[in-house]
């Protein structure tokens, strides 16, 4: 017998007890009498023990029918209590949301957006969990992973965020010391920011020559950091020439901490972000209004969707 057979027979038993026959309790589960009986015996068998004596007229619970009927009324109500709390949750979602994203998208725009989203959902308990690394969404027990590059897993439903472009900054003070470059080959009299992924290796800097694309590394390197707000912080700062998220800059160059430079040599890349989640056939509500609440607020958050277009009305300096 199933777990479904045994919630059925449950049923049948106990309402076969309350009302005194199959009949009654036929009526009121909107099944057969035969069916009843059919269940109850079924849940003997499983049992190995008779729960009833029947007769043409009434039935009797044995001392065994009466031992189990209490632990069957605990188990039926215990299963409408569940039913109830999910019901409630889908009018209120409550419960923990786990979110993976990394440090720089996750401080810039996540953090950013949950005070609101707790105001609105107060009975939501978030979590957020900042790692560069790819992590198994399903494995690790994260409801939602904001991540970048293509999807790759097709058990996860991916949301396009915003598509990521890179530029060359550097602060106007460094510019106005130093000059500003208009070649590729001039950044080698000039002091450059790294930016040093995970594994160690160095992201590189693409530039169009003659028609094709040529990746360089950024040498000579006076600085490296591992985060790309750092990057973004230290270019602020006047240390160089750092190639940074026009997400992540695009304040600072619109109030004129930062500069582009060799606008048309540097190719900005397309990558994306994405928010990603397990493919369910029915999602939590606890996770489906996280999910359209941080989608309505990216969709109107301004850094995200810079066209290439809006960068080229920055002066080049």
């Amino acid at each position: 017998m199933d777990a479904t057979q045994r919630v059925r027979a449950m049923l049948s038993f106990v309402q076969a007890a309350d009302r005194g026959s199959f009949a009654a309790a036929a009526r009121m589960l909107g099944i057969s009498a035969a069916a009843v009986g059919k269940n109850v015996a079924g849940l003997e068998g499983a049992l190995g023990v008779r729960l009833m004596n029947r007769s043409t007229r009434s039935l009797q619970l044995t001392t065994e029918g009466q031992a189990f009927l209490q632990g069957a009324r605990e188990a039926i109500d215990a299963l409408d209590a569940a039913i109830d709390t999910v019901a409630a949750q889908r009018a209120e979602p409550s419960g923990r949301v786990r979110i993976s994203t990394s440090h720089a998208f996750g401080h810039r725009f996540v953090m950013p957006l949950l005070p609101r989203l707790a105001q609105q959902h107060p009975a939501l308990v978030l979590e957020v969990e900042f790692d560069d690394r790819r992590v198994d969404i399903v494995r690790d027990g994260f409801d939602l992973a904001v991540r970048g590059g293509t999807l790759e897993d097709s058990s996860l439903v991916s949301r396009h965020i915003c598509d990521l472009h890179t530029v060359l900054v550097a602060s106007p003070e460094y510019l106005a010391q130093c000059g500003n470059p208009r070649r590729v080959q001039d950044l080698a009299q000039h002091r450059l920011i790294a930016l040093r992924f995970l594994n160690g290796t160095t992201s590189p800097w693409s530039f169009s020559e003659r028609g094709t694309t040529v990746e360089r590394l950024p040498t000579p390197c006076a600085l490296m950091v591992s985060e790309p707000l750092a990057a973004v912080e230290a270019a602020v700062n006047g240390m160089g020439i750092a190639q940074v998220g026009l997400h992540h800059s695009w304040q600072d160059l619109q109030q004129g901490r930062l500069h582009v430079v060799l606008a048309r040599q540097h190719q900005s890349g397309k990558r994306s972000m994405a928010l990603q989640y397990p493919h369910r056939a029915l999602v939590a509500p606890r996770v489906r209004v996280t999910v359209d609440f941080l989608m309505q607020e990216w969709t109107q958050t301004p850094a995200l969707h810079v066209t290439l277009e809006q960068l080229k009305k920055l002066s080049e300096i």
